[in-house]
């Protein structure tokens, strides 16, 4: 018959409660005694029961000295530890000086290089660090222009699309509206480069060969 799984919680009943724990004890000191002796190792086990007495197994000689063999052992785990922490603690630091060290030289640098691009400095600079220096200040500007040349772009654009949008808005209002009441519709007039009138005058010309008549 196979046994249901027991589930892992305090057993409620007190009765129960001990007869599982002196079962379960038994067994417990059983499989201890049993480890020892087929694979020849040292176990030591210590059981309190609820009520505060003590049951114990010791493959050893005696509890004492599996209990001492334990303290040298964890003394000895933490000594290590403690050495290992150490070296681990000096090495960082060794790492953290060398980092910070690194660190200052490149700010250093970086400063000298500073005061040489705004003019101070150049006493001891040669040609070739001044002409570096020139061609650092160059490529900027042209950066720079370029990227306010890039901004004007894009505020004329918006300007246009504003624009746009209030002429569009303007249209829709006039159409909305329309003309005022009593206001005369200008109707347009097409004018020809040529208008001739009922009050032109009639030009006579007459076409006369020979001389002119004297008058």
């Amino acid at each position: 018959m196979v046994r249901g799984k027991t589930e892992m919680r305090r057993i409620e009943n007190a009765t129960s409660r001990q007869v599982t724990f002196s079962k379960r004890r038994n067994g417990l000191l059983k499989k201890a005694f049993e480890l020892s002796v087929l694979c020849e190792a040292e176990v030591a086990l210590i059981v309190f029961s609820p009520r505060g007495k003590l049951y114990e197994f010791s493959s050893a000689t005696s509890m004492r000295k599996t209990i001492e063999r334990y303290q040298k052992y964890n003394k000895n785990v933490q000594v290590n530890y403690s050495s290992n922490s150490k070296a681990i603690e000096q090495q960082n630091s060794q790492q953290l000086k060398y980092e910070a060290a690194n660190l200052a030289k490149k700010i250093e640098n970086l400063e000298a290089s500073k005061r040489k691009l705004m003019g101070e400095g150049l006493e001891s600079c040669s040609i070739d660090e001044l002409q570096t220096a020139e061609n650092q200040l160059e490529k900027s500007l042209l950066n720079i222009r370029a990227r306010k040349n890039q901004l004007y772009r894009e505020k004329i654009e918006q300007l246009k699309q504003k624009e746009k949008q209030l002429l569009e808005e303007n249209g829709v209002l006039c159409e909305k509206c329309g003309p005022r009441q009593g206001e005369p519709q200008h109707q347009k007039r097409e004018i020809t480069p040529y208008e001739i009138t009922p009050d032109s005058h009639e030009v006579e010309t007459e076409l006369q060969i020979g001389r002119p008549e004297r008058r």
